[in-house]
């Protein structure tokens, strides 16, 4: 699969100073430097290299700075990575390569050194915006079949957390998520539950989703203690 590439590249791209996240925004990898604004460089995983990748990285291309795609190298040497035309499509394009070795070693085939086309400023903010809001680095790049741990899905499983000790309104939980009240009254997920005016449960399909997803169990006890004064207003 495409997440096994994933790793070699983050440490490739960390080692020259960025901060590497995994799935953002259709993304495979999802790279921001330190600058402000930062610069953005977008990198694209396919087993190996292909037409398909190359597309991919073109409906990327407008809201990054930089644009990768990465591979696996040819066990006989004979990818399109030896193909002169391939390397040359990706110059004109101005992606650059990087090859991933089965030992994890990442070369650089082609430098994405072309200018880039003109830039979709809203999709590269909305890019940024979730780089940064999200905790770690909770999903592979690469993968397409589980869901992806948004900054959203991370905010929202605080807050069932949290609600696993008793019934809290959404103010008890703005420390552990910022955005509780509109994350509780949505209800995307079917998690939360509204027993009374402004006071809310947890489902069973968010206890569900806490035995899928642990949380850290030192993330509620503030949240706990909020409990006696919610049942007391």
């Amino acid at each position: 699969m495409e997440t096994t590439l994933y790793l070699p590249i983050k440490r490739f791209l960390e080692e020259a100073g960025y901060s590497v996240k995994g799935e953002i925004g259709g993304c495979d990898i999802l790279a921001l430097s330190d600058d402000e604004p930062p610069l953005v460089v977008i990198c694209e995983l396919k087993l190996t290299f292909n037409l398909e990748l190359v597309l991919q990285a073109v409906d990327r291309a407008n809201a990054g700075d930089e644009v990768w795609i990465a591979a696996r190298v040819s066990a006989k040497g004979k990818g399109r990575e030896s193909d002169r035309r391939f390397r040359d499509l990706c110059r004109r394009l101005g992606f650059g390569m990087l090859a991933v070795a089965d030992d994890g070693t990442v070369d650089v085939i082609v430098a994405a050194s072309a200018a880039m086309p003109r830039k979709n400023l809203k999709k590269r903010a909305r890019l940024i915006k979730e780089h940064r809001r999200r905790k770690g680095d909770p999903t592979l790049g690469g993968g397409s079949r589980a869901p992806i741990m948004t900054a959203y899905r991370q905010q929202a499983l605080a807050c069932a957390a949290a609600l696993q000790n008793g019934h809290l309104r959404p103010r008890d939980l703005r420390e552990a998520a910022p955005d509780a009240a509109k994350i509780l009254l949505g209800n995307v997920y079917g998690w939360f539950e509204r027993v009374d005016r402004g006071v809310y449960a947890l489902t069973e399909l968010g206890a569900e989703a806490l035995r899928r997803w642990p949380q850290d169990p030192v993330l509620g006890q503030k949240e706990a203690a909020a409990i006696s004064t919610c049942s007391e207003n």
